[in-house]
Parts: structure tokens; C-alpha cells; sequence
């Protein structure tokens, strides 16, 4: 199952679960409140510890790549991108950093504003849903080696349709030679 009918099913089904919690009582919805920040700050905490854990690591093996184009202009090509194992784990640490951040405002909004209460369960499944599918975390907390699907550069997931799997970058060696003569970098084999 893809991580996106997989994030679907989990949220449908905390829906249902959620429906059944009486947030009206104040002492529920003070628990909720509670496992929604924990939930966050542990996450948050686990993200910190890894982003210590790669700068320790320090790996300064050179990885290139070809950057997809974007969607929204797929008539330009990708961009060659030259950098270490050490700043592509730092940089993957990041972007789960400011998902949890949206999401965390998005909540704030939420709850605050609106003051929609089910969210807070269901987002705190979500947030350790997207703990178990963070690659970092495979590599790096649980030790798994850097293969296969979580072989850097990492491979974008496709969307609940099927979409974005094909707009991985690429790292094969012609593509990333092809891109190299049209920056006018050298060829280094």
C-alpha cells in the first residue's frame, strides 16, 4: 500500500475513532491536548536528534544527482546538483521539520481558532504515522542500510492517484553527464 492511501485510511478510520471520544467533557480534551503536544515535541525532539546524529556522522561522500523538473514548468530541465551524504540528510531533516511546523500551525489554526477539537487526536496518529515513513529515521535510528528504497537521493512517493513515483531525480550516469555539458562542468569519472 502507498503512503498516501495508507495516510488516507489511517485518518478515515481515526475520524470514526475520533467521533466516539466525548471532547465536550473538559478532562478529555485536556488529555487530547496533552498527547497532541507530546506527540509534537517528541517528534520534534526525534528530528533534532537525528539532524546531531548525521552531523556526527559527518559522511562526506559526494552525491550527484539530477533535480526533476518542476511540475509547474515542465519545459525546463532539471538542475544538476552536486552535494554530501552529510547535507542531503540535513536538508531531508529539514523539510520533515517544517511539515511538523505546517502542521502545527495548521493545528493552531484549527483548534485555536475554530476550535475544532477532533483534529488533535487525529493529527497526532498522522504526526507518528509520518514518523514511521521518514526515511532518515530508517537510516539512521533504526540502522538500515542505504539501499534500495531508501538509497539517497530518496525517491519522491507517488500521490494517492499514482502520481509524482516517475519525477524521482535521476542518478544515472548519462543523465547527470548530460546535464554536467550543459552547465559547462567538467566530467569527472
Amino acid at each position: 500500500m502507498n503512503g498516501a492511501i495508507g495516510n488516507l485510511a489511517i485518518s478515515l478510520g481515526a475520524m470514526q475513532v475520533a467521533r466516539k471520544i466525548p471532547f465536550d467533557d473538559p478532562q478529555v480534551l485536556q488529555y487530547a491536548r496533552i498527547g497532541y503536544v507530546a506527540t509534537q515535541l517528541s517528534i520534534l525532539g526525534l528530528y533534532y536528534y537525528i539532524s546531531m546524529v548525521v552531523k556526527k556522522k559527518n559522511d562526506q561522500t559526494v552525491l550527484k544527482y539530477v533535480e526533476p523538473p518542476s511540475p509547474m514548468s515542465p519545459d525546463t530541465e532539471g538542475k544538476l546538483v552536486t552535494t554530501t551524504v552529510r547535507d542531503y540528510d540535513l536538508s531531508e531533516v529539514s523539510k520533515l521539520l517544517r511539515a511538523v511546523y505546517m502542521g502545527i500551525l495548521m493545528m493552531a489554526f484549527l483548534h485555536g481558532y475554530l476550535k475544532f477539537t477532533q483534529p488533535l487526536f487525529i493529527q497526532s496518529l498522522m504526526g507518528l504515522k509520518g514518523l514511521y515513513d521518514a526515511k532518515p529515521i530508517a537510516i539512521h535510528i533504526l540502522g538500515k542500510p542505504a539501499e534500495g528504497d531508501l538509497k539517497r537521493p530518496f525517491k519522491v512517493a507517488p500521490g494517492l492517484f499514482g502520481g509524482g513515483g516517475a519525477s524521482g531525480p535521476q542518478t544515472d550516469k548519462a543523465a547527470i553527464t548530460e546535464a554536467e555539458k550543459k552547465v559547462g562542468g567538467k566530467k569527472d569519472d
